[in-house]
C-alpha cells in the first residue's frame, strides 16, 4: 500500500464511506504477507516512498509471477529488474497491465496515470550507445517513481561538443543521473559544468582493463568535481531511487 492509496482510504473513513471493519480489512496484508518462499513488505512505500522492487535474476518464473500478482492486487506500482526476455514474455502472459523493456531487461505496472511530481527534472544522460541498458534501467524507473525525466544519450567524452550543444538541458536539471563505462571520465565533466547534484553509475563496458566496470567505478570514486556521488556498477535502478529522494524531498 503506497502513501496516497492510505491517506484515501483514511479521508474515506473520515467521510463515512468506509467503516473502520471495512479499513481494517484492507490493510490485513500490512505490514507484509508470507508467500511462502517470499515476504512482500507491502508496508515499504510507506516507509521509503516506493514498493518493493522486484530482481528477476534467481527467481523462478512462477516465483516471479506470484511476488507480481499479489504486489499487483495490492494496488501497487510494480517493478522487475533484470528480467531475462523469455521471463518478460511469461510474465506478460500471464499478468495483464504490465509492460516489458528489453534493452533495460525491466518490467513495470504503472497502476495509474498520476502526473510526475518532485522539484524539477531527472536528466539521465549516457556516455555511448553500449551503455544504453543501464541508463535506460535509470530512467524507466525515476519515471515510474514519479519524476520528469528526460534523456541526453551518446555524449561521451570522445566527442566533448555532443554534450556541450545540450549545456542548457543540463543546467535546468534539478537532478543528473550520469552513466559511463571505459575510463567513466563523464560525470566529473558533468559535474564540473553544474550546481545540482550528479549520480554517476559506472558501466561494465569496455575492454579487458576496465575490469567489468572497475576502472569506471574508482575513475568515478576519483572526481576531482565537487559534487559527484557514485553507485555501483550497473545500478541504473539504485541511481533512480537516491535521485527521486533528492527530487522529492520529504514534507516538513
Amino acid at each position: 500500500m503506497e502513501r496516497r492509496q492510505l491517506a484515501e482510504l483514511l479521508a474515506a473513513v473520515q467521510r463515512g464511506d468506509c467503516s473502520i471493519d471495512q479499513a481494517l480489512a484492507r490493510l490485513r496484508a500490512m505490514p507484509f504477507e508470507d508467500l511462502g518462499f517470499a515476504r512482500l513488505d507491502h508496508h515499504r512505500a510507506l516507509r521509503n516512498g516506493f514498493p518493493e522492487v522486484i530482481l528477476g535474476e534467481g527467481k523462478s518464473p512462477e516465483q516471479l509471477i506470484a511476488i507480481a500478482e499479489r504486489m499487483a492486487a495490492a494496488g501497487s506500482r510494480v517493478l522487475v529488474t533484470r528480467l531475462a526476455p523469455e521471463g518478460g514474455e511469461r510474465l506478460l502472459a500471464a499478468l495483464p497491465g504490465f509492460e516489458y523493456h528489453a534493452t533495460p531487461r525491466l518490467a513495470l505496472r504503472r497502476a495509474g496515470s498520476a502526473p510526475p511530481t518532485g522539484r524539477g527534472t531527472v536528466l539521465v544522460v549516457s556516455a555511448g550507445t553500449a551503455d544504453l541498458p543501464v541508463a535506460e534501467e535509470a530512467a524507466l524507473s525515476a519515471e515510474l517513481m514519479g519524476n520528469r525525466v528526460e534523456r541526453v544519450y551518446d555524449v561521451g567524452v570522445a566527442g566533448l561538443h555532443r554534450l556541450l550543444e545540450r549545456r542548457e538541458q543540463l543546467w535546468a536539471a534539478a537532478v543528473l543521473i550520469v552513466v559511463a563505462g571505459m575510463e567513466g571520465a563523464l560525470p566529473s565533466v558533468v559535474g564540473g559544468l553544474v550546481d545540482r547534484p550528479v549520480i554517476a553509475v559506472p558501466t561494465s563496458v569496455g575492454y579487458g582493463t576496465s575490469l567489468g566496470g572497475l576502472a569506471a567505478l574508482l575513475g568515478m570514486l576519483n572526481t576531482c568535481a565537487a559534487g559527484v556521488v557514485v553507485v555501483n556498477i550497473d545500478n541504473g535502478f539504485g541511481a533512480a531511487a537516491a535521485a527521486t529522494r533528492i527530487n522529492h524531498p520529504p514534507p516538513a
